[in-house]
């Protein structure tokens, strides 16, 4: 039998992938792009003398975030052209991230969604700073600021996303419930149970990529959201089937049309109501719902 062996670069390179993976799609809310930046920062590390690094961790996150950051500017411009809504790219995930309770919420669409509304370098040195704990110093050695000014775009990303994130945190349990009541109630066609489950205040964002047919706008309202939705399921060409399934680690629906799958759907909940209601289906951004993706914070 014959020994492999692998070779350092390699080896750190693959111990860190998924931490990797996470903080570039954190960034970009893009599977397909992290994929691409993992790639652009493996070429850049293997010309790197690995013997010479002393933080190796922190190197390939530094790398990471330049390359993050370059297609976040570009992928801005690509946002300006999409037809309708743009949602994060929902991945299914392991039922550890959901028990992290850390990971699971820098990863809910809820705080995706939030991340969206951040310039490219806050969004970088947020994420950096408040899911990965990475130091001022080498945010800034990340982003080519000096760490005085990473200090003060730290403290603006996060007043920026405190004042819209969900206000308090809530259990996996009390989001399922609120979920399987939504669930039934779009099962049996329900107006009354949705209204129910849904809070006054709901915004429905779909996102079809034009691709898909979704709502080109958001929808806010319980009446009109509860409208759209009976409308969307009474005109389903075949049998609509929605499962339970654990999204960005958070629980989520799954919609299956004649068995073919149709779209995912993510929830912000508040007070045992849903406030937020993501639906994604554009079949591009539909390729990480089957197999489950690792997600790493350290």
């Amino acid at each position: 039998m014959s020994d492999h062996t692998t070779d350092p670069a390699t080896e750190a390179f693959v111990a860190h992938r998924n931490l990797l993976f996470t903080v570039a799609y954190e960034m970009l809310g893009s599977a397909a792009d992290a994929e691409d930046v993992l790639q652009e920062t493996w070429l850049r590390w293997v010309e790197v003398d690995v013997g010479q690094v002393r933080d190796q961790r922190a190197y390939l996150v530094r790398i990471t975030t330049r390359q993050a950051l370059n297609r976040l500017r570009s992928m801005t411009r690509r946002k300006e052209a999409y037809v309708g809504s743009w949602l994060p790219e929902p991945l299914l995930t392991a039922p550890d991230v959901a028990d992290d309770v850390e990971l699971a919420e820098s990863v809910s669409m809820a705080l995706m969604l939030v991340l969206e509304t951040l310039s490219p370098t806050e969004r970088a040195v947020f994420v950096l700073r408040e899911a990965f704990e990475v130091s001022y110093d080498e945010i800034a050695a990340a982003v080519g600021k000096s760490p005085a000014a990473v200090r003060q775009i730290a403290h603006r990303a996060r007043r920026h996303v405190d004042a819209r994130r969900p206000r308090e945190a809530v259990s996996p349990s009390e989001t399922r419930a609120a979920l399987e009541a939504f669930q039934r109630a779009v099962d049996t066609g329900d107006p009354q149970g949705l209204l129910d489950v849904l809070a006054p205040d709901v915004v429905l964002v779909s996102d079809g990529g034009g691709v898909r047919q979704a709502a080109l706008r958001p929808i806010t309202g319980a009446d009109k959201v509860t409208r759209y939705l009976v409308g969307v399921t009474g005109k389903a060409e075949g049998a609509l089937t929605i499962e339970l399934t654990v999204v960005n680690g958070n629980p989520a629906l799954v919609v299956r049309q004649d068995g073919e799958l149709d779209g995912v759907m993510a929830v912000r909940v508040e007070e045992a109501r849903v406030t937020g209601l993501y639906y994604v289906r554009n079949p591009e951004k539909l390729t990480r719902v089957e197999s489950e993706t690792p997600l790493a914070l350290r």
